[in-house]
């Protein structure tokens, strides 16, 4: 059968942006409220349409930087932030104006600054995960758009579990950090409390997980506390468990 375009509704695709820190020791995801329909006046993951003189990768860095202020790209090594593609979207009712597939990222940083709204975004918020994904009898006007609640909750939990394997947790950590502080980022991503002797143990005890610069900091208040920087593994053996709650 021969092939006829027409066949074919438009559609369009976009991209959403799942921006994750730890901000007052507790995990935040990024937020802007709309300043167009649909969904007028609701807050929203950052992310708009992919251009088509533009890839995936790039469309997520613009969309950011237009409507947030916040600058991030892949090379983490020198911006300090974790970049990767989560998830296809694409349910054909999942925005009324027409057929759109969405191609989400997740981004990973240390303490972001305040984002500066910006594009056609009305406002830009960090807000508490635990806030967001709480429940769904909060007011229309505080749920998120879209099915962007979907959405963060994939990207939170892709979070969670690669914190387990993986190196990524130092992604949350300035370039120089103490256990401490590491420690507070699985307590904030995973919403538990950890014993701090435990953790101590476990964490420097990774092979290539963690690597003494030789100095200390009382930022933290109290005694001093030794700093660290993220070793060369990018996967733990052993593991860092996940308590069961």
């Amino acid at each position: 059968m021969p092939y006829d375009p027409s066949d074919f509704p438009p559609f369009a695709v976009t991209v959403d942006l799942v921006v994750l820190t730890v901000r007052r020791h507790a995990l935040c995801a990024l937020t802007v409220r709309r300043g167009e329909e649909p969904f007028q006046g609701r807050w929203a993951l950052p992310g708009g349409f992919v251009r088509a003189d533009e890839d995936l990768a790039s469309a997520a860095a613009r969309e950011l930087a237009e409507e947030t202020g916040l600058r991030v790209n892949g090379d983490s090594s020198r911006t300090g932030a974790h970049l990767e593609q989560l998830a296809t979207y694409g349910d054909p009712h999942r925005d009324p104006r027409m057929r759109v597939v969405s191609v989400a990222h997740l981004v990973l940083a240390p303490d972001l600054p305040a984002p500066i709204p910006g594009g056609d975004a009305g406002g830009a918020e960090w807000k508490p995960v635990s806030r967001l994904l709480g429940g769904t009898d909060e007011p229309p006007a505080e749920r998120l758009a879209f099915d962007h609640r979907t959405i963060l909750s994939d990207g939170v939990e892709r979070a969670r579990s690669k914190i387990e394997y993986s190196s990524l947790a130092a992604a949350f950590c300035p370039p120089e950090f103490t256990v401490g502080e590491l420690r507070r980022v699985y307590e904030a991503v995973w919403g538990v409390s950890l014993d701090p002797r435990n953790f101590h143990r476990k964490v420097t005890g990774t092979p290539g997980f963690l690597v003494p610069v030789g100095g200390t900091t009382t930022r933290q208040g109290g005694r001093p506390a030794q700093l660290f920087r993220a070793g060369g593994a990018t996967i733990l053996n052993p593991p860092m468990l996940r308590p069961e709650v």
